[in-house]
């Protein structure tokens, strides 16, 4: 299986099938374009860093844009409503939260999480082997509660995402204070992609920072 960042939210996920997960366009942040096309395609609300479909999209995508449970091309996927803010969405609108499971192996991407999760969600995610969690703050969760959200879900590996990286012309912290919090041996950083097997997932909580 593969693991691969195209810079903010959007990652691809490969197996047999290719997920894609919040689709931005590139040049309206400041950053590369993905270059992907996805089999299956989640979108965690509707703003143009997260829902540019039509950059990832073929024929025969299938396109996610609503909470609930189904399942596509043997991929199992809930969807589970929250906030992009933390006024009940009053400032920024819905966020979905994607809870995934390909061959055995369970992915949360949290989109633009805003607030702090309740237990009932948080029970509702879990287990988690990768959690894909936005880190940067201001439009988002920032570092203090992405770390509890963290500890709550205790995921094998956390994915810290949609911070600031060079060229991004959104006003948002880099990943380093979210990785402040964590001592030295459980942060690994990997390249622009992963390959990776059961095997190779912690028994405790890792930090993996993906490069572009």
């Amino acid at each position: 299986m593969r693991i691969r960042w195209h810079g903010h939210a959007c990652f691809e996920i490969e197996n047999e099938k290719v997920v894609v997960t919040d689709p931005h366009d590139g040049k309206s942040i400041g950053i590369k374009p993905p270059y992907v096309e996805g089999d299956i395609i989640l979108v965690s609300h509707d703003h143009f860093d997260h829902n540019a479909v039509r950059l990832v999209n073929k024929s025969t995508s299938k396109v996610v844009r609503e909470a609930g449970s189904r399942t596509l091309d043997n991929i199992k996927i809930k969807g589970l409503s929250s906030y992009h803010d933390m006024a009940e969405g009053s400032k920024r609108g819905d966020n979905i939260i994607y809870k995934f499971q390909d061959e055995g192996i369970s992915f949360c991407h949290l989109g633009d999480l805003g607030h702090m999760l309740d237990d009932a969600v948080i029970e509702k995610l879990k287990p988690v082997d990768f959690l894909f969690i936005p880190v940067g703050g201001t439009f988002t969760i920032g570092p203090e509660i992405a770390k509890k959200v963290v500890d709550k879900i205790k995921p094998s590996i956390a994915v810290p995402m949609h911070y600031k990286v060079g060229g991004l012309s959104l006003d948002i912290q880099s990943v380093n204070s979210f990785l402040s919090l964590y001592p030295d041996e459980k942060i690994h950083k990997v390249g622009v992609e992963l390959d990776f097997i059961r095997s190779d997932l912690p028994d405790e909580t890792e930090v993996w920072v993906f490069s572009l």
